[in-house]
């Protein structure tokens, strides 16, 4: 493995920086180090953690344009994708988190039955993890690093990360907003490198890994981290669905389906890779889309909306989808035009789903479009996948379209939008079939960076209980005549009079804490639908 990599500028192809890789003896360190500042931060409160970690919006406000301008140079964006996809995300997160993040992880008291329980409590709490490896993408290196990371911090974690080889600079660029933030010694450590340095990561045994990737690499983390084992979050990509229906506003969905197939240059883990238009629009639709696409412009320049590939790598997977489809018959708007690190953007139809284009992940500004005669067979296109991350359905009907959106088989969905429903950070974020597993952004991606502690306290002064040894025939028929008083059929008066003998094993839960024990069994009774 080489000792050092190489980081150039997606614009000019110019070194920007080499790197040494972090060696095995470093990561080892490192987490050490983020061990023990893990016992110190997790007896922050919620609130001193929300605190600290709130003045980073004030940090990235004072240099949005400095920000800017790196993460352009690295990943080869525009500037408004910079602040659409990259920014403001995370800035949504910090101020979702600074309203919600105390409520979402309180600890929570339970109601226990008087007869089960007397005088007990119940209640679980949410505690961290420990140390996070968050292994971050190069499409978007700013955002699927910081997010991640702010919710693993906030939920009282400690986090090494790991950004692409091609995305180092962010990685430098987050330590550095960091560091001009008040946190406690070793909580956030980066290490650099490539796969092998991935596997050292997850061989240095974190609590919990957290992976934006794609599916191969998900595969591998997944089986390098089950040798400890250690729990995964994974989010894989997509092979996202476009429906629209006959109703639809078509100028906003043409508009839309040309922003969410291309955004980023179509390297965007819910691009629009399936659109599915009714046949009774569908050549209107495809002409619009094809006039739109010759459109767009693409570069750097005092216009652009197309930036540059971050990985020229990725081409290969685009060149290879759009010839398998011309091969198969699909027509094109434009041929194949990579211009340096530029692509031009294409429109497809005529498309089936035995092209690669549409079964597979392209990553890549191409837009496949195909006709579909009812709403049922729109629902078993889109199903036709083994991904299944983001969908939008365009209708005018609103109750149909949600219907419909309701039936796809994805993690997350919007009507007549696009992308958009990802930024809302209250909204959980992750995917089925092979675009992985687990949360982020919103409640239940909080709570996935922490485990529940359940507990039970009891009050009883009796020296023994009614379900402890010895057993006996006589305590099975008290068990059994409790079970049909609570769970078996009747009115209350009716379970009563059929288990009075056997009830008569509790009898000294009403005689150690009488008024307790029956105001809690009053409210037991006043629940049940049949008292």
């Amino acid at each position: 493995m080489d000792e050092s990599i190489s980081v150039y500028s997606t614009l000019n192809e110019q070194l920007l920086n080499t790197y040494p890789i972090t060696s095995h003896a470093e990561i080892t360190q490192q987490m050490t180090a983020t061990r023990l500042a893990a016992k110190t931060w997790a007896a922050y409160s919620v609130a001193q953690r929300v605190a600290l970690l709130s003045a980073l919006k004030a940090v990235i406000l004072a240099d949005i344009d400095a920000i800017t301008d790196i993460i352009v140079t690295v990943t080869g964006k525009v500037k408004t994708e910079v602040l659409l996809g990259e920014i403001y995300p995370v800035l949504e997160l910090l101020s979702y988190y600074e309203k919600n993040a105390v409520r979402i992880l309180a600890p929570c008291r339970l109601s226990t039955a008087p007869l089960a329980f007397p005088s007990a409590s119940a209640q679980f709490e949410r505690r961290p993890y420990g140390v996070v490896a968050i292994i971050s993408p190069w499409n978007f290196p700013f955002q699927l690093t910081l997010s991640p990371l702010l919710t693993a911090l906030i939920s009282g974690n400690t986090v090494i990360f790991k950004t692409s080889e091609l995305s180092i600079p962010i990685g430098e660029l987050i330590m550095g907003l960091l560091s001009r933030i008040v946190l406690p010694a070793g909580l956030v450590q980066h290490i650099i490198g490539e796969a092998k340095t991935g596997e050292q990561l997850i061989d240095s045994r974190p609590d919990l890994v957290f992976f934006t990737g794609g599916i191969n690499a998900g595969r591998a983390i997944m089986a390098r981290a089950a040798q400890h084992p250690i729990p995964v979050i994974l989010e894989l990509g997509g092979k996202d669905a476009m429906l629209v229906f006959e109703d639809a506003n078509l100028t906003r969905a043409g508009n839309a389906a040309l922003y969410g197939a291309f955004s980023n240059s179509g390297q965007v883990c819910v691009s629009v890779e399936r659109l599915y238009v009714q046949d009774s629009v569908y050549s209107q639709f495809v002409e619009m889309l094809s006039d739109a696409t010759s459109k767009l412009t693409v570069g750097h320049g005092a216009v652009g909306d197309l930036g540059a590939l971050t990985s020229l790598s990725q081409y290969k997977i685009v060149e290879a989808h759009y010839q398998d489809a011309i091969a198969k018959g699909a027509k094109a708007s434009a041929p194949l035009q990579l211009n340096g690190r530029y692509l031009q953007p294409v429109v497809l139809w005529d498309v089936t789903h035995d092209m690669r284009i549409m079964r597979e992940e392209t990553f890549g500004a191409l837009l496949p479009v195909m006709a579909f005669n009812s709403e049922q067979q729109a629902i078993d296109l889109a199903n036709d996948s083994d991904y299944g991350l983001n969908a939008s359905v365009w209708s005018g009907d609103i109750n149909k379209a949600e219907r419909v959106a309701r039936q796809l088989q994805v993690g997350n969905w919007a009507v007549n939008d696009v992308i958009k429903n990802i930024g809302h950070a209250g909204l959980p974020f992750g995917g089925v079939k092979n675009s992985g597993f687990g949360r982020y952004h919103g409640a239940e991606g909080l709570r996935n960076f922490t485990y529940t502690v359940s507990g039970l306290t009891s009050r009883s002064q009796l020296n023994d209980e009614p379900n402890w040894f010895p057993y006996s025939e006589r305590r099975y028929q008290q068990m059994r005549g409790f079970i049909d008083f609570v769970f078996g059929n009747g009115s209350f008066w009716q379970r009563t009079r059929r288990n009075w003998q056997a009830l008569q094993a509790f009898r000294g839960y009403a005689q150690s804490n009488a008024r307790q024990h029956w105001e809690n069994l009053l409210i037991f009774l006043c629940r049940r639908r049949d008292y």
